[in-house]
């Protein structure tokens, strides 16, 4: 079981980012990430644990694209995924370990109508339950770019910021393979590294990767 919470509070430090995404996955369940002027519940996540990681863009070391992962901690890793869309993972571990979680959907709780606005200027979404149903929607209701990409997620008054917020609630965490990861990176008895709040209408749907579209990411 894990806690789920519905009000803001205080922003969590860089210390409770030190250890590595492994550890930090499943308890960013129900925490608060806010961009500015929206706020969501996060209800799914995938964790990745570096250059160990086969599915991780630190896997084969350190690059221009992935240097926010080698730390300091608590910081957005942004990357634009295959020319498409963004996506924001949140950087764990001790600077250089390149451990990070990506934000794979959660339940905009505040922002709603800038939120759904957003997402209606880039495609048609009809459900509130799927205006961050998946990464690049996510990043889409977020407002989240390349422009946020190092950005600190562990300063008061920041302009992303990850909360524990007050009025928990009790929920079952599922667990399984990472969404589309290609190669050994995809093995779910290997890296069942996605964690999600069991029963959420707003977690995306499971896909595996196509044999041929062997991309590793982070």
């Amino acid at each position: 079981m894990g806690l789920c919470y519905a009000v803001n509070s205080a922003v969590l430090p860089e210390q409770w980012f030190l250890p590595p995404a492994l550890d930090r996955a499943p308890l960013m369940l129900g925490l608060v990430l806010r961009h500015k002027d929206v706020a969501l519940r996060i209800t799914e996540v995938e964790a990745y644990m570096g250059e160990q990681d086969p599915g991780s863009h630190a896997f084969r070391g350190r690059t221009k694209r992935n240097a926010v992962m080698y730390g300091p901690p608590g910081r957005a890793y942004v990357y634009f995924h295959m020319g498409l869309h963004h996506c924001v993972n949140l950087v764990c571990g001790p600077t250089d370990f390149a451990t990070g979680v990506l934000i794979r959907a959660g339940e905009v709780i505040d922002g709603v109508d800038t939120a759904m606005a957003r997402r209606n200027a880039k495609g048609v979404c009809r459900k509130v339950d799927d205006v961050a149903r998946g990464p690049a929607r996510l990043t889409v209701a977020l407002g989240i770019d390349l422009s946020d990409d190092g950005t600190p997620v562990c300063l008061e008054g920041g302009p992303m910021t990850l909360s524990r917020p007050a009025d928990p609630v009790q929920f079952s965490i599922g667990s399984g393979a990472r969404v589309g990861v290609s190669g050994e990176g995809g093995d779910a008895e290997r890296f069942p590294w996605r964690f999600w709040i069991a029963g959420d209408p707003t977690v995306s749907a499971y896909r595996a990767s196509p044999p041929l579209q062997a991309r590793p990411r982070s």
